[in-house]
């Protein structure tokens, strides 16, 4: 089982406190580090410092860390062009030494688009926009060096676009996930690596991945050339008042957080993620909220990480579709 770092910058955090993490969570051998791509924060009325790029920081930690992996949960659609998206994340990605994921979604929160001035399509033509960008980000990087890629759609133009740059290995993973029942996991089926499903119980996991494998099926791909993850907010101590006095800096439910995520001692969080595991989970992003806490980041390293189920070999990269 792969533990992966989660954070959500729009709800106050400066670079130095995510360096900070992102540095630790290496050294304590965590297997990545994500962040949201949010630019305003939710249920506060300052965020401050106030919102980052999620790609801009994405470069950065590149050039700091050497081994973990980086990447977005996720990346709204509505945010960027596909073709300057593609470049963005392939120059991180080399500036990594190919260790970057892209997390894409078709974007959800509307306040934030609002207040900085991004359209905000309906549901159906969002979702357009995503599968778009998807064929778009894909076949640039999949177009061969010395070829160009084109691509005439209903949102989106290209014209002789020459590919470049190219991720460091052909083509950088990519995660979809969601709570749609139809399109998202089609979509996960034809384009993805992974398929995430974030924040609920082991009942709708399990609905979520058994969508999953019939779209597969429907598509002609096998279930298991994708990776399984889930994302949780997670909350854990030596004794129950550190676990109470964690929750309370996180603004956590704890009774909640019981049973949709992650809250407790070390024993009781292992024994949880074991019923995930037995779904198919390869891989847990904890959603972490206090930045700087990295005691917190050190006990589950030491106490949680040594007692999960080993990680069998996970599938390479699809082809493309």
């Amino acid at each position: 089982m792969q533990l992966r770092v989660f954070t959500e910058p729009q709800q106050g955090a400066s670079h130095d406190q995510l360096e900070r993490m992102a540095l630790a969570a290496e050294d304590a051998g965590f297997d990545g580090f994500f962040r949201s791509d949010h630019v305003l924060s939710m249920g506060r009325t300052d965020g401050l410092p106030g919102p980052s790029d999620a790609w801009v920081t994405l470069g950065a930690l590149a050039r700091r860390t050497s081994r973990i992996r980086l990447g977005t949960l996720v990346s709204p659609a509505t945010f960027r062009l596909p073709g300057m998206l593609a470049v963005q994340v392939a120059q991180v990605d080399q500036m990594s030494g190919g260790r970057v994921e892209l997390g894409l979604g078709a974007g959800w929160y509307e306040d934030e688009h609002r207040a900085y001035g991004i359209p905000f399509p309906g549901v159906k033509e969002r979702f357009d926009r995503f599968e778009e960008q998807l064929k778009i980000i894909t076949g640039l990087w999949d177009t061969p060096i010395g070829e160009v890629f084109s691509h005439a759609g209903e949102h989106y133009t290209l014209t002789g676009a020459p590919g470049l740059p190219k991720p460091v290995h052909g083509r950088v993973p990519i995660i979809i996930g969601g709570s749609g029942k139809v399109r998202t996991p089609n979509l996960a089926a034809r384009y993805a690596g992974e398929f995430n499903v974030g924040f609920c119980d082991v009942d709708h996991v399990r609905e979520r991945y058994e969508g999953l494998r019939r779209q597969c099926e429907a598509v002609g791909r096998k279930p298991d050339e994708l990776v399984l993850s889930w994302t949780t907010s997670a909350v854990v101590g030596r004794d129950d008042g550190e676990v109470r006095r964690r929750g309370s800096a996180a603004a956590a439910d704890l009774p909640a957080l019981a049973t949709v995520g992650l809250a407790g001692t070390p024993a009781q969080v292992v024994d949880r993620i074991g019923a995930y595991a037995e779904l198919g989970v390869r891989r847990i992003y904890l959603q972490l909220i206090d930045l700087d806490d990295l005691d917190h980041l050190e006990l589950i390293a030491a106490e949680v990480m040594p007692q999960l189920p080993e990680t069998p070999q996970l599938p390479e990269m699809p082809e493309q579709p």
